[in-house]
């Protein structure tokens, strides 16, 4: 595309459509899947398209916004809320590591999801879910187990995917 801004609009539009159809699609396939505690969205391989694009950030955000509106029906209403902002700072942090490399794969990018997750949406369950006072050991566990779900996506699809993309320069035809 000739216009950036359009390219731009049209490409966080396709990723935010593709990661809320592959979110929803999920869970009524397989219910519990994508809103448990480990939980492995196939939909979060997407997170490494902002290596590629700055257009999945507000695409990836968006998309988690649209799959977590069926959270408020589940009693996960802040789910909406803390899992989008996780999605955001993953996604930003993803795209400014993206030359931070271990010869040609980008860990550090690729673990940004676990983390983000772990820590945002563990104190989520912690803070909001598990009555009685917070308690630090739990917040790790709950960290843990959500972070655990989103390495096994990243680690697996998100690198096969990331090796698809570059190796046949798709990037390249894609996104630029």
């Amino acid at each position: 595309m000739k216009n950036k801004k359009a390219a731009f609009v049209t490409q966080a539009g396709i990723i935010a459509a593709v990661y809320a159809v592959l979110t929803l699609a999920q869970g009524a396939l397989l219910p519990g899947t994508t809103t448990a505690a480990v939980q492995f969205r196939v939909s979060e391989v997407l997170n490494i398209l902002a290596l590629f694009t700055p257009a999945a950030i507000p695409g990836l955000t968006i998309g988690c916004v649209i799959s977590n509106i069926q959270s408020i029906g589940q009693g996960l209403p802040l789910d909406m809320i803390f899992g989008s902002l996780a999605t955001l700072g993953s996604s930003v942090c993803i795209y400014f590591l993206k030359n931070a490399k271990i010869k040609t794969y980008p860990l550090f990018a690729m673990l940004m999801p676990a983390v983000w997750n772990g820590i945002i949406i563990g104190w989520e369950i912690e803070a909001f879910f598990i009555e009685g006072p917070f308690h630090v050991g739990d917040f790790f566990v709950q960290g843990g187990l959500v972070a655990l779900g989103e390495l096994g996506v990243m680690l697996t699809l998100g690198t096969a995917l990331y090796y698809i993309i570059t190796k046949r320069h798709l990037d390249k035809k894609i996104f630029e």
